[in-house]
């Protein structure tokens, strides 16, 4: 006997202001069912995913048209007591972007207990023991150390799975998953769906998956929706619109992944970074006096050096290090250890003779929403360094923000008065091309680009890559490229180092440490990214 329909949208349309983001969705899921709804950044399939929820503020959005019917009741024009009774308790949503939706003054035990007290009625101990089981499940290592932290002390991947447990705290009938494994390496990756699968089968909960990822679509969806400009354009069971796909676009994203190799670069470039057993080590705190008992080795001895125009991929698990490091040595994070920049070692220097190094050193963070100021409009997000640095009069510098945001491909003749317009009013591959623009306008040397395309839909990660490569060489900038994507790694890197709990496992050319890898660990990432059949 076929399962009955739990989610039922028809027609749906949804616009802001009076530019239309979806037009015309229809689709249904079942209980027990898994459908994944792909696409690119700005097709329309968070703005779907939050309307379910009504969580798109009124009136700046509206609904013209449509209906979403959740259990046979319409939640469009829905009561906020009627929305109250669904949100969080039959239906849960894990965002896209953890630490924008984490509260941060709030530790960690306290925002997963809320969601148990406020719907489940627990006890404060019951609901502490039931958040400890649920951070266990979705693989946070040491949870009962953790639930004292805060989300800045958490990696980004421990971040998102904070967030899955969470929306799994209630057991809800339907789980809306938008992007919830874009932040976390492959191997936690692989968990994380074997953990939702699992889940699924055991409460009988419906998933809408909402990814950019088809690799994950393939193993874990039963139908797939393809959306482009706030339409399905391509429906089905996912084996016939992967092997028999129909329209262009579905075509141009099964195609879509980053390719090719780096660049030749020059074996004598001068050497601009030079690590020497950096060390980061964070004290732990107990008891009433918060005496020190011991201390989380975040990066523990690591030696780098890095040469004008070259790329060092660095790779691991999330919680391995890898963005404490990229943190230290820019010396936004206390460090142990020799920082050679440019000849200049850096842990000598106060903060107001490091500032003249500031421009040449520059960072591109992960998640581009939280990065970017959303009261501050393109224009000045930009041009706020050269304002710091003290660059050029108004108007020389309103030419170089133009300079920035061309080579990003956000030119006035693509997107006419980009520098007064504010973050969300891109998508998010387009916020990460302002990120990297706002590094690029003060010329640096080298720049720490952290995960800079792990919130990317694959067509756009691979012009994201073939735009980072294309400005080394112009400008013969070094990278350190954080990532636990490996496929992104491999078209990027010259050096390959691999990091786990701190220390480096495995270095050497890339060609090398993907070819012939020399560690278990390595192995298994390599096997987890090109094939996540193999990760149990």
């Amino acid at each position: 006997m076929s399962e009955p329909v739990l989610l039922e949208v028809r027609d749906l349309a949804v616009s802001f202001g009076n530019t239309p983001a979806v037009t015309g969705v229809s689709f249904d899921i079942k209980r027990g069912e898994t459908l994944a709804l792909v696409g690119e950044s700005g097709s329309g399939k968070s703005v779907t995913a939050l309307s379910i929820l009504q969580l798109l503020a009124y009136p700046v959005a509206r609904h013209p048209k449509g209906s979403i019917r959740f259990q046979g009741k319409e939640l469009v024009g829905a009561s906020q007591r009627e929305l109250l009774a669904v949100r969080g308790n039959r239906v849960s949503m894990i965002f896209q972007e953890p630490m924008t939706s984490l509260n941060p003054l709030h530790t960690i035990e306290r925002q997963v207990n809320e969601v148990l007290i406020l719907h489940k009625r627990l006890s404060r101990e019951a609901a502490r023991k039931r958040t400890l089981e649920l951070l266990e499940q979705v693989g946070i290592p040491n949870a009962i150390e953790r639930l004292g932290a805060y989300p800045h002390q958490l990696s980004g991947g421990q971040r998102q799975r904070v967030m899955i447990a969470m929306a799994l705290a209630n057991e809800p009938d339907l789980l809306i998953a938008d992007e919830p494994t874009t932040a976390l390496d492959v191997t936690i990756q692989a968990q994380i769906l074997k953990l939702l699968k699992a889940l699924q089968a055991k409460y009988g909960m419906a998933l809408l998956f909402i990814t950019h990822d088809l690799g994950i679509v393939r193993k874990v969806a039963d139908r797939v929706c393809v959306m482009t400009k706030g339409e399905i354009v391509e429906h089905g069971a996912v084996a016939d619109v992967f092997d028999r796909p129909q329209h262009p676009y579905t075509k141009h994203l099964l195609s879509a992944e980053p390719k090719g190799r780096p660049a030749a670069a020059d074996p004598a470039a001068p050497e601009i970074l030079r690590l020497d057993d950096l060390k980061v080590h964070f004290p732990i705190k107990r008891g009433v006096l918060r005496r020190t008992v011991g201390y989380i080795k975040a990066v523990d001895g690591v030696s780098i050096a890095l040469r004008e125009g070259h790329t060092i991929g660095l790779v691991g698990e999330s919680g391995s290090g890898k963005t404490t490091l990229g943190l230290a040595l820019l010396r936004l994070e206390r460090s142990e250890g020799g920082i050679q920049f440019d000849g200049k070692d850096l842990q000598t220097l106060s903060q107001r003779d490091l500032r003249p190094l500031r421009r040449q050193m520059q960072i591109v963070f992960q998640d581009p929403f939280s990065s970017l100021s959303p009261r501050m409009s393109v224009g000045e997000i930009v041009g706020e360094g050269l304002e710091v640095h003290g660059i050029g009069t108004p108007a020389e510098r309103t030419k170089m923000i133009d300079d920035a945001l061309r080579e990003v491909g956000l030119d006035e003749g693509r997107f006419p008065g980009v520098r007064e317009r504010y973050p969300h009013e891109f998508s998010g591959g387009q916020r990460q091309r302002i990120a990297i623009a706002r590094a690029l306008v003060l010329k640096p040397r080298f720049m720490v680009l952290d995960e800079p395309t792990s919130a990317l839909d694959m067509s756009v990660q691979a012009q994201i890559v073939d735009l980072l490569r294309d400005l080394q060489q112009r400008h013969k900038l070094a990278y350190l490229f954080i990532s636990h994507d490996l496929k992104v790694v491999r078209a990027l890197a010259d050096e390959v180092i691999v990091l786990r709990e701190g220390k480096v496992v495995e270095r050497g050319p890339a060609q090398q440490v993907f070819g012939q890898p020399q560690t278990p660990y390595t192995k298994a990432l390599i096997a987890a990214a090109f094939n996540l059949d193999t990760v149990a």
